[in-house]
């Protein structure tokens, strides 16, 4: 174990599990309520193939936690975690469109997505509430990073291949 994987455990070890979640609830509040904001700002500006690609390229950065014991899944949640977000994909692949202004694509405003959204965010607080008795805390935050990386790839795919049916035929 190098130090900065013996310095995570040594500092994990310290705080107690109830901080670590009151503490990752309020941060994942901040994160959800950014999320809107970004998401609702998003579709006044046209959208184009970097745009679509770079979240998930940005967020798959996050990989990086799995260096560490305390964030290591076992295969099996591995899995159930994938198809959550797999299910979850459909959702947003469903109900996210374009509309053509201009000669340029935007996406189209949707209040079913802002509240696909809001209802992801709800059932994830929950979920990590009622997970964290029975998983241990660094364990749940890499299933549900697995999770939205396993949502937010299919959708940003689907994204692109309307993208580019748009384009192809306006």
């Amino acid at each position: 174990m190098n130090k900065l994987q013996q310095f995570v455990t040594y500092v994990f070890n310290d705080i107690p599990p109830i901080y670590l979640i009151v503490g990752s609830t309020v941060v994942f509040i901040v994160m959800g309520t950014l999320a809107f904001i970004v998401r609702s700002k998003a579709s006044a500006r046209p959208i184009s193939p970097k745009r679509i690609i770079l979240p998930p390229m940005f967020m798959s950065t996050g990989a990086l936690m799995f260096l560490f014991v305390e964030f290591r899944v076992p295969f099996t949640q591995v899995l159930e975690a994938s198809l959550v977000g797999l299910l979850f994909s459909l959702l947003l692949i469903r109900t996210t469109n374009f509309e053509q202004i201009e000669e340029k694509l935007y996406v189209k405003k949707s209040k079913v997505f802002l509240f696909i959204l809001f209802a992801l965010l709800v059932i994830r607080m929950i979920a990590k509430l009622i997970l964290s008795s029975s998983i241990d805390v660094g364990e749940l935050a890499g299933m549900f990073w697995i999770l939205a990386f396993a949502m937010i790839v299919p959708w940003r795919i689907g994204m692109l291949v309307k993208y580019y049916g748009m384009v192809k035929n306006p």
